[in-house]
C-alpha cells in the first residue's frame, strides 16, 4: 500500500509541481490550500505524513502545526515543513513538532524534486507506526503474529 500524504500549499504552481513530484515517486497525495482545510483533512483522512507550508491563508502553518500536535487524532502524524522563511526557524519548528524542514529556495522541482522525495521518505521511515497508516513506497508491511 502506498503512503498517503497531505500537501498543504496555497501557491498553485508550487502545489501542482510538488504533487506531481510526489505522485511520480509513488505517493498518494491529497491537497489543502489553507490552514483550516489542512486541519479538517488531516483529522478526517489521517494521512501518513503532512507536507506543510508556513505562510497560509486563514490559519498560518505554525498554528496548524500546534493544532495538529494538540489533537489526539493527529498528534502522531509526521509533519515536514516547507517554507520560504529562513533556516533559523527550523529549530523552533522542530520543537513545535515538525520532523523536518526544507527551505523553498532549496526545493528544485524542475529537476525531479529529489530532495523533497528523500526528505519525505526519511520522515516516513523515522515515524512511529500508526494504526491504519499506509506503507511508504519501497517498504513492505511488517507481519505480526
Amino acid at each position: 500500500m502506498m503512503a498517503k500524504l497531505l500537501l498543504v500549499e496555497d501557491g498553485r504552481y508550487l502545489r501542482m509541481a510538488s504533487k506531481r513530484v510526489l505522485t511520480d515517486a509513488g505517493f498518494r497525495v491529497d491537497e489543502a490550500i489553507n490552514g483550516e482545510q489542512a486541519l479538517q483533512m488531516a483529522h478526517h483522512n489521517q494521512p501518513d505524513l503532512i507536507v506543510l507550508d508556513m505562510l497560509l491563508p486563514k490559519m498560518g502553518g505554525e498554528q496548524v502545526l500546534r493544532a495538529l500536535r494538540q489533537d489526539p487524532a493527529t498528534v502522531d502524524i509526521p509533519v515536514v515543513v516547507i517554507s520560504s522563511l529562513s533556516q533559523c526557524n527550523a529549530d523552533k519548528l522542530k520543537e513545535e513538532g515538525a520532523v523536518a524542514y526544507l527551505e523553498k529556495s532549496k526545493l528544485d522541482l524542475t529537476t525531479g524534486g529529489d530532495n523533497l522525495v528523500r526528505l519525505v521518505k526519511a520522515a516516513l521511515r523515522k515515524a512511529k507506526p500508526r494504526v491504519g497508516a499506509g506503507v511508504a513506497p519501497n517498504q513492505s508491511p511488517v507481519m505480526r503474529s
